[in-house]
């Protein structure tokens, strides 16, 4: 290696270096947080957030701060990533370093957020977020709060659930307008025709009971190949799952659920796998699961009874069988207090329904949209 060769090789390390450094400091800022409302002592804990998925979970924080309680309510944090940012401050009661969470995964302990915003639901990183400049000082109000309050959150609205017929000559579509109440508590949570009441665990891994209100699968009028059968009735299934919150947004729910009506006498059970996201003032996420249905029900929805049978539509049993099925759902926050529940699915049917003479599809598309206003 000769002399010049050396130098532009040592030339263009220093200059990568100094790089390095200068937009290391660069991509740093001050920012001072007044806490308007601050407990009477112990610690505040601040976390600053850059990624609207993390912020939609309140975990992984780009950077967390501890600091005491002091007079002044004023608390200056430096090193903060510059650029687009939102700001959780949480109040640690009992000094355990982490958010305390009920068992739905909502905030115990009274938090704040940037831009004085007060989410009724799934936080959006996009209203609490504001840009931090590079090098500068910027200061911010925040002022804590009960997420759930005394009583927990209520919220009332019009919903509507609906399934599509997979029967052979039916062109008609199964749907119910329902009123849409949602409620969520320390271990209770009901959105629309669905329940679950914790009883043990944490936030990220628990035991509860649930119920669904399941729409009716078809009326007999629907198409002639169904005259006779009788209308399938709506019922009330309830059971027991486990529910797993994992890191990431990643989440895995297994339920058990019995006819509790009796409409049919049987169950399903269902293990289902979902990834959540944040985009705007949306929180949604796909979702993936296998269906397991009890002989009773999946003769009740799709066999034909030895007392139905004829020529055109031979008695048939389809046993226990299991079912694939794979959607989206999404929460819009139109304001702090309007939100747009969407949740939409597709169940793909297997070779021993779709065989049933009374069959014509292979998928059923179920869903259920509500819109309602939270207090």
């Amino acid at each position: 290696m000769n002399i010049s060769t050396a130098v532009i090789r040592f030339t263009v390390f220093v200059i990568f270096v100094a790089s390095a450094f200068h937009f290391g400091r660069a991509s740093a800022a001050e920012l001072e947080v007044r806490v308007l409302n601050p407990p009477a002592d112990g610690n505040l804990i601040f976390q600053v957030y850059d990624n609207p998925d993390a912020f939609g979970d309140f975990r992984s924080p780009r950077s967390e701060m501890v600091m005491g309680v002091n007079a002044e309510g004023v608390y200056r944090l430096s090193g903060v990533p510059s650029g687009t940012i939102a700001v959780l401050v949480y109040a640690d009661e009992n000094n355990n370093g982490a958010l305390d969470r009920t068992f739905i995964g909502i905030p115990k302990e009274p938090i704040g957020l940037s831009n004085s915003y007060r989410p009724k639901g799934p936080p959006s990183f996009q209203r609490a977020s504001f840009y931090l400049a590079d090098g500068q000082t910027t200061t911010i109000d925040i002022e804590l709060f009960q997420v759930l309050g005394e009583a927990g959150q209520w919220g009332v609205g019009i919903g509507v659930i609906g399934r599509s017929s997979p029967y052979v000559g039916s062109d008609s579509a199964v749907t119910q307008v329902i009123p849409a109440i949602t409620y969520f508590g320390e271990r209770l949570q009901w959105v629309g025709p669905s329940l679950r009441y914790g009883i043990w665990g944490s936030d990220t891994l628990r035991f509860a009971v649930n119920a669904t209100y399941r729409v009716g699968a078809y009326e007999e009028s629907d198409s002639p190949i169904l005259v006779g059968l009788g209308d399938r009735d709506s019922t009330l299934m309830a059971g027991v799952g486990l529910v797993y919150d994992g890191p990431n947004r990643i989440d895995v729910d297994f339920r058990y659920q019995h006819d509790v009506l009796d409409r049919f006498g049987g169950g399903t059970a269902e293990f289902r796998v979902s990834k959540g996201f944040q985009t705007g003032n949306v929180s949604w996420g796909p979702s993936l699961g296998v269906n397991w249905l009890s002989s009773d029900l999946a003769n009740y929805d799709f066999g034909v009874p030895i007392w139905a049978g004829n020529p055109v539509r031979p008695a048939y049993d389809v046993g226990s069988t299991v079912t694939v099925e794979g959607g989206v759902g999404g929460i819009l926050e139109i304001t702090e207090h309007w939100r747009l529940v969407i949740d939409l699915n597709v169940e793909y049917l297997g070779d021993d329904i779709s065989d049933s003479p009374i069959v014509d599809d292979n998928h059923v598309l179920k869903g259920f949209a509500a819109i309602t206003y939270t207090f």
